[in-house]
């Protein structure tokens, strides 16, 4: 059988933002039944010290520093005409080495992680394609210039229009194109303009129950000393819909909720938090703590995971996690999309923002009811959503026999 070359926006190690957990577990499902080849961009200090996991695993890879800046990325976006998310990841050396991978190795697919990643599939390929864009990301795009202000509102609709057109012509080169979850699916097959020509599938985020154990954890130790209930928020914190659902429960939610529970406290818990978060750090009932080595003590900590996302594409790892912990989860309709379970059973979902505050109030007030939810989302996702599980369909579509074997290797190809 041939190897699999493997292409992604973001180095897969360390698995700690939304787009990393997926890949990570993508990439290492692959490396079961193939040797394989990767291609990715490191953004951070952090992703280069965990490059030597990237070497264990893979037969051969390229990580290029991704350091062009947004501006210049937009500058070349207008005058090339393509996507911003396109020219912001385009890289010489790497489409280099895509050729030089597939001319010297026996590349039997090709499997892309994120449509930015697309522009490497060379036209002249002719083996098996399969591209995971996990969510619609021009529907995004639209969302953001529904709500934005100029000029912000013109450069998102702009990117949702061209994003759309590049997402339906992979669709059609690829042999299959998948989705985070059949409501994604569904999104996009109701958008493009040929069907028969686009073969699509769902394969939806798995959960590392194993790791995701309140066994394995103790609150951490400023949230166990709180006097009243603490509510917690996990997310990359410089992405704007995380942004936009934690200023939603600062400013719209807390105020009514600390009217009843004069001590609740909000706890912000992500890197990279925007100066409109932090500056936010400090004021009655809420504590912004950016980056954290680990999410688990806080989530163990949590009287209830809030995540009332307003804009949500795919599946939310962070509500997966809460799930996982035993914990009580609050959340929007948008948050709960993709995610097999049942509201009032395995967690709670309400749209306004007097539902969400009644919804919390409830959940406060009958402690035994929520705690008997926690446990049921946790036997939820240990039962139905494992990785394993969610990712059982991958050899066949990329065209092999489960568990043909195991693919390791360390040679670097640097650009």
């Amino acid at each position: 059988m041939g190897h699999i070359l493997f292409l992604a926006h973001r180095m897969p190690f360390p698995p700690d933002r939304g787009d990393k957990i997926r890949s990570h577990h993508l990439l290492r499902a692959l490396a079961k039944f193939a040797p394989v080849h990767v291609g990715c961009f490191g953004d951070t200090d952090n992703d280069f010290e965990h490059e030597h996991l990237l070497g264990e695993l893979a037969e051969s890879y390229c990580l290029p520093r991704r350091s062009k800046s947004m501006a210049r990325a937009g500058i070349e976006a207008l005058a090339t005409g393509k996507p911003v998310s396109l020219t912001a990841f385009e890289d010489a050396a790497l489409a280099d080495w895509v050729v030089k991978t597939i001319q010297e190795r026996n590349i039997q697919t090709i499997f892309v992680f994120s449509g930015q990643m697309g522009q490497y599939i060379p036209a002249s390929f002719e083996g098996k394609v399969v591209i995971d864009l996990c969510d619609v990301d021009s529907a995004k795009f639209e969302a953001y210039a529904e709500d934005g202000k100029f000029p912000r509102k013109w450069i998102d609709a702009r990117e949702g229009v061209m994003l759309a057109q590049v997402e339906e012509q992979l669709a059609q080169r690829a042999d299959c194109t998948l989705f985070v979850s059949e409501a994604e699916e569904a999104l996009f097959r109701s958008r493009v303009t040929s069907h028969e020509s686009c073969e699509t599938g769902a394969v939806r985020n798995g959960i590392d129950t194993e790791f995701f154990d309140p066994l394995n954890c103790e609150p951490h130790p400023d949230l166990a000393r709180s006097s009243g209930p603490n509510f917690v928020f996990t997310g990359q914190m410089d992405y704007a819909p995380n942004i936009g659902a934690a200023l939603r429960v600062m400013d719209r939610l807390m105020p009514q909720i600390r009217a009843v529970h004069p001590e609740a406290s909000f706890h912000l818990v992500g890197r990279a938090p925007v100066s409109q978060l932090t500056k936010r750090d400090g004021e009655p009932g809420i504590r912004v703590w950016g980056e954290v080595p680990d999410v688990r003590p806080f989530l163990a900590g949590a009287d209830i995971v809030i995540a009332p996302l307003e804009i949500a594409r795919g599946v939310q790892n962070k509500v997966l996690e809460a799930m996982a912990m035993a914990r009580p989860v609050l959340l929007s309709p948008e948050a709960a999309t993709g995610i097999d379970a049942t509201n009032g059973e395995h967690f709670a979902v309400a749209n306004t923002d007097e539902a969400l505050v009644e919804r919390a109030l409830d959940m406060l007030a009958d402690r035994p009811s929520t705690s008997l939810m926690a446990a049921a989302a946790r036997r939820h996702v240990v039962e139905q959503q494992g990785w394993e599980a969610m990712l059982a369909p991958l050899a066949e579509l990329c065209g092999y026999p489960p568990q043909s074997g195991q693919a390791k290797g360390r040679q670097r190809d640097a650009a």
